[in-house]
């Protein structure tokens, strides 16, 4: 993971970032945000978006947010060439960091029922929480379950 670089960035990388998102997120599963979702969040308080870079290549990226005490990872994908190089678990460190580092105590996501990036995120100490049925509609109009999980910022096992 030593060529992993962490870079906060702003909408003036959107671009970069769409492009990991339409590689990384399969249409069949709904997951994914448009350009002007994206947009529209960064422009609100509290949230920040990262871009990983892997010898100097955009690699992955991720979005989240802080409101009070509490900080969430609203998304998190990883370009398909460069899955299980790290990617992920280093934007998870990241937001944990980031997310202690902007006062929060508890940290929360959601992710679909059935991602393998499950596995990642229990390694790290997330735990879920809850299930939203039918949250995400797929783009055959298959509908899935979402999985809310969170852990305590002071609990982390990264």
């Amino acid at each position: 993971m030593s060529n992993i670089l962490l870079v906060e960035c702003g909408p003036d990388r959107l671009d970069q970032v769409m492009a990991i998102m339409n590689d990384a997120f399969d249409p069949a599963f709904g997951e994914a945000w448009s350009a002007p979702q994206c947009c529209g969040m960064l422009n609100m308080p509290g949230v920040w978006m990262t871009l990983a870079m892997e010898s100097d290549h955009p690699a992955g990226f991720s979005v989240a947010r802080v409101v009070a005490d509490e900080a969430e990872l609203l998304l998190l994908g990883v370009r398909r060439a460069s899955w299980r190089n790290g990617i992920g678990r280093r934007l998870l460190q990241g937001f944990c960091e980031a997310g202690k580092h902007r006062g929060a105590k508890r940290l929360h996501l959601e992710m679909r029922d059935g991602n393998a990036a499950i596995a990642m995120y229990a390694h790290a100490g997330f735990e879920q929480v809850g299930r939203r049925r039918n949250y995400y509609r797929g783009s055959q109009g298959d509908c899935f379950d979402a999985l809310t999980l969170s852990c305590s910022a002071d609990a982390l096992l990264l």
